[in-house]
């Protein structure tokens, strides 16, 4: 029996990677983005590589009924979902009373409330089956105080304590969730961010160590997952109290990024 698997955010970087490896694991996609000719492309050369089906959601994710409207083209489809890929995001950083209130409305639609949304699509079908999963992809910023990133690591916190509370939820039921929470990753994000200092002295990796690390934590319900050693060692070794000093060393830490994206 063939399995659907929905990725948002599909059209470049890791969400196009996550495209890639589940089509070389048979999954029929349906892709959901906002650019339709960078989906429309990967939807060829899926459909072309692996002979898997591969729909097309063309959809700005940050407005106020982005996932009705994705659940709506779904039902049209007539696809049922196995496996949600919220890979869809972005970042804000710099001085918070500095950043447009717009963007960081739209980050926290995306990042957050159309994250959710979709996860309450696609779950109660997923249990009255006994199966599937939900993939939400996070951020080693999820792990700790983020000044000058206040508003995109504050989102991807929510990310890793939501999808940790659905996997805990889910126990038994043959449904599981799992955050992945990279560090620096090889995509547009950073040149979207405004500054590549924003990677903190992170060692990049590439989308498709990252997906491939994703998956595999998948198949073993891991319920989380941070990619890199590196990585895992920053998301997790870094003290977490005191908070205000956390809050206070983290700024001293970030500072250039704030610096880097001041108007002059």
């Amino acid at each position: 029996m063939r399995r659907t698997a929905v990725v948002t955010g599909a059209s470049s970087g890791i969400g196009a990677e996550f495209a890639r490896q589940l089509a070389a694991r048979g999954y029929d996609l349906v892709l959901v983005a906002r650019t339709e000719p960078a989906l429309t492309a990967l939807a060829a050369e899926l459909t072309d590589e692996h002979q898997v089906r591969a729909e097309v959601v063309v959809q700005d994710l940050a407005a106020p009924d982005a996932a009705a409207r994705v659940s709506d083209a779904l039902t049209a489809l007539g696809v049922t979902v196995d496996l949600l890929v919220n890979n869809a995001g972005f970042g804000t950083a710099g001085r918070f009373a500095q950043i447009d209130p717009g963007q960081e409305h739209d980050e926290l639609m995306v990042n957050v409330v159309t994250l959710v949304d979709l996860t309450h699509v696609v779950l109660p079908g997923m249990l009255a089956r006994g199966s599937g999963a939900v993939v939400n992809i996070g951020s080693t910023a999820g792990f700790n105080i983020g000044p000058h990133f206040a508003t995109y690591a504050s989102s991807k916190a929510f990310v890793l304590n939501f999808t940790l509370a659905l996997w805990s939820e889910l126990r038994g039921t043959g449904v599981t969730a799992l955050a992945v929470a990279p560090g620096p990753v090889r995509t547009a994000f950073f040149d979207r961010l405004g500054t590549r200092k924003a990677a903190i002295g992170g060692r990049m990796i590439t989308p498709e160590r990252l997906v491939a690390a994703a998956l595999r934590a998948l198949d073993r319900d891991r319920g989380y997952v941070v990619p890199g050693a590196s990585n895992f060692a920053m998301a997790h070794l870094m003290p977490r109290r005191p908070r205000k000093l956390v809050a206070l060393l983290g700024r001293r830490v970030t500072s250039a990024v704030a610096d880097a994206l001041t108007p002059r």
